[in-house]
Order: C-alpha cells, then sequence, then structure tokens
C-alpha cells in the first residue's frame, strides 16, 4: 500500500485525482504501479486500477491475473472492480473507503457479487487514515 500511496502523491502532484494503485504477483513482487491519468491523458478509463492491470498483463504476457493482488489507495469504482474480476485477480486490497462511487462493498459489492464467475478475497481499510487524508487534502486544496 506504501507504494500505491507514492503513485497516489505523484497523480496529486500532477493535478489528478490522488489514487495510486500495484499489482502484486503471487510472490509479493511489483508486476505493475501506477497512478491515475484521466486528466493528463483524456481518458475516462484512466483509473490507477485499469492502467496497473494493463501494465500486469503485460508483464505476465496474457490477461489473467490469477494469483496476483491489486492494492488500490481507493475503494474501486463499478468499472475497476469489474476489471478486476474479468482479470481473475485473486486479491484486491484497498484503503480509503468510496462512499459515493465505491464497488468492492460500499454503495455496491461487484467484486463479491455471487452471480458473477469470479470473486477475489477482499480485503479493506489498510493505511485507510492515509489514503484517505491524501484525498481530502488534494480536494480540500481544489474547493
Amino acid at each position: 500500500m506504501r507504494l500505491a500511496l507514492e503513485r497516489a502523491r505523484t497523480a496529486a502532484e500532477a493535478g489528478e485525482v490522488p489514487v495510486g494503485a500495484v499489482v502484486l504477483d503471487a510472490g509479493g513482487a511489483v508486476l505493475a504501479a501506477a497512478a491515475n491519468a484521466r486528466e493528463s491523458t483524456a481518458d475516462p478509463t484512466a483509473h490507477a486500477e485499469i492502467l496497473a492491470l494493463r501494465q500486469a498483463a503485460r508483464e505476465r504476457g496474457e490477461w489473467r491475473l490469477s494469483g496476483c493482488t491489486l492494492v488500490v489507495t481507493l475503494e474501486p469504482c463499478t468499472m475497476c472492480a469489474g476489471a478486476a474480476v474479468q482479470a481473475r485477480v485473486e486479491r484486491v486490497v484497498y484503503g480509503a473507503v468510496d462512499e459515493k462511487a465505491g464497488a468492492a462493498g460500499s454503495l455496491w459489492d461487484v467484486l463479491r457479487d455471487r452471480r458473477l464467475n469470479h470473486r477475489p478475497e477482499v480485503l479493506m481499510g489498510v493505511l485507510a487514515d492515509d489514503c484517505a487524508a491524501l484525498l481530502g487534502d488534494f480536494f480540500t486544496r481544489r474547493r
């Protein structure tokens, strides 16, 4: 999560919403790390999670990220939760809860929806205060 927080800080410095994501392989090695890049790329799908999942898939040479863990500073939205399911990640770990758009237990629970063919393990609240503070500070400065 600390690497994801570093990426989130980098995003904030670039004027992006400070969200960072990391994909770890089954042994805990970093496959990919990314930060939000929607503003700089004018791409609505350039969420940190999507970028990290894409990088990890390229690194592995396949779209299935079985055995991998997605670590993200903010609870994934529906798009990112869906991508994690589609990528077959084993586990999703996140810090701050997103009560407005979260899809890992707060507003929706895409990751644990029994109707889907894959349900990653979900661990929430890892360094949640640090993750939430970074987001809070960013939005306070923008207002």
